[in-house]
């Protein structure tokens, strides 16, 4: 019976291995495309000294803000005292079940006239796009009342760290492209290098190599919600055909398909990655992210849910489906399938050290994988060595050599973070197509207490 069970264990793994091993070989594959596009364009990081002056653009900055009393007040002072730009306004979107949040913004409005506190009309949480649907009504309403237009939004969470140049750069772009994205660069934690660093190094290749491939090949450029700008022409476009809401109200990532839908009306955009001097800091946002691995495993299952399930499910494959625009949405929507073949691969893993035990106490041999089956683990292998390498290498870029040497084995803690949100975000996508309604599933934030000088 033992042996009878033993066999079906070994032909069980035989399967599965095969099958998570294919799926490796077409990631790794798709990855190695990705990196090709990107080192046959990749350029120097121009330089702030050589921008180009702009004349300063009218801008409104808008932060919706659910339950952020503890750093609302530091970001909107933070924000005041960094940025280098004429023109601007910070427009807070508020709940009126919320008066902790409420308070804190009205405080530093009271001491600049540039912070404005705009009130959902409907208690909260309701949707992150949802609220900002309210700054943009209540920024129609107040240009009309002042006599002057705002040229463009910028996003931005009540987290940021926003660096002092975003709108001049923002200014500089705005004039040739619809939308303009400035990298994300994540703060690590030391108390939680793990699960916190994990985020740096995801960003550090999503914003040194994806964005920019993807750009080189003339996809829609997807937003990362934060440091970025959409000119107002293009919201106005979107509105229009939304009854007032440019945004998209019951989408958990809002910022995602905006980018994908500003895309598909042809309008240009751009991902700006400007530096400060040579090997100096990005012109970038940054802030902290969920360092807790319940926390992390809530973010990404809304993300997953957003982007490869409800967000599929409202923008499809784009209209024209160019073979550029197809490629970069399979690579959005791979997420939940990739969380199956890491299961499967670590499942494996698990399973062949139990026969290998198995039959080490039976005293028999293990049976040996077919030659066709050693020979794709070992093109994997060479895969992963190289995939290891860029990501050492682009988090090593952003963040120092020593956080570089430490993205290898923050792999497997982002793998497990990415199994885990994956189950999540079907559970939520099953919910939401039962006809429950989207929430915004915040985690707690906070803001630095100490900020670099410049970045």
């Amino acid at each position: 019976m033992a042996g009878a069970a033993l066999a079906l264990l070994d032909a069980a793994l035989g399967e599965v291995a095969l099958f998570a091993g294919v799926m490796i070989l077409i990631g790794g594959l798709d990855d190695l495309a990705v990196d090709i596009v990107w080192r046959r364009h990749r350029r120097a990081d121009p330089l702030l000294a050589g921008l180009p002056s702009a004349p300063p653009k009218r801008l409104a900055v808008f932060i919706p803000a659910w339950d952020e009393a503890r750093v609302i007040g530091a970001m909107l002072r933070a924000a005041l005292a960094r940025y280098d730009h004429p023109d601007y306004a910070l427009c807070v979107g508020c709940y009126p079940n919320d008066g902790a949040t409420i308070a804190a913004v009205r405080a530093v409005a009271a001491q600049d006239a540039r912070v404005r506190l705009v009130l959902n009309p409907v208690p909260g949480p309701t949707t992150k796009a949802d609220c900002l649907n309210s700054l943009w009504h209540a920024l129609v309403v107040h240009d009309a009342a002042d006599g002057r237009r705002t040229d463009a939004i910028v996003l931005h969470d009540a987290e940021d760290v926003v660096h002092p140049a975003e709108l001049r750069v923002f200014d500089h772009h705005l004039r040739t492209a619809a939308l303009v994205q400035v990298p994300v660069v994540p703060l690590i934690d030391p108390r939680t290098r793990l699960v916190s660093g994990h985020y740096a190094d995801e960003f550090a290749g999503a914003h040194s190599r994806d964005l920019p491939a993807r750009a080189a090949l003339g996809a829609a450029l997807p937003l990362a919600g934060v440091g970025c700008a959409i000119r107002r022409d293009a919201l106005e476009r979107l509105a229009a055909a939304r009854d007032g809401a440019p945004f998209e109200a019951q989408s958990l990532t809002e910022d995602y398909e905006l980018g994908l839908r500003v895309g598909a009306m042809g309008l240009g955009a751009c991902f700006a990655r400007w530096r400060e001097r040579a090997g100096g800091p990005l012109v970038a946002t940054r802030a902290y992210f969920p360092d807790s691995v319940d926390a992390a495993v809530r973010q990404k299952a809304r993300w997953l849910t957003g982007i490869a399930l409800a967000g599929w499910d409202r923008i499809g494959w784009g209209p024209q489906r160019r073979p550029a625009e197809l490629w970069m949405r399979m690579r959005d929507r791979r997420g939940v399938l990739a969380a199956l073949v890491l299961l499967a691969a670590y499942g494996a893993l698990a399973g062949e050290a139990l026969s290998l035990a198995a039959h080490g106490w039976r005293g028999d041999a293990a049976p040996v994988a077919g030659a066709g089956l050693r020979v794709l683990l070992i093109v994997n292998a060479g895969l992963l060595a190289w995939r290891l390498s860029m990501r050492m290498r682009l988090t090593a870029v952003d963040h120092g050599w020593r956080e570089g040497i430490g993205a290898i084995p923050r792999v497997v803690v982002a793998n497990m973070i990415a199994m885990m949100a994956a189950r999540r975000a079907l559970a939520q996508y099953w919910r939401l197509l039962w006809g429950g309604p989207p929430r915004w599933d915040k985690t707690a934030h906070r803001f630095p207490a100490t900020l670099p000088d410049r970045a």
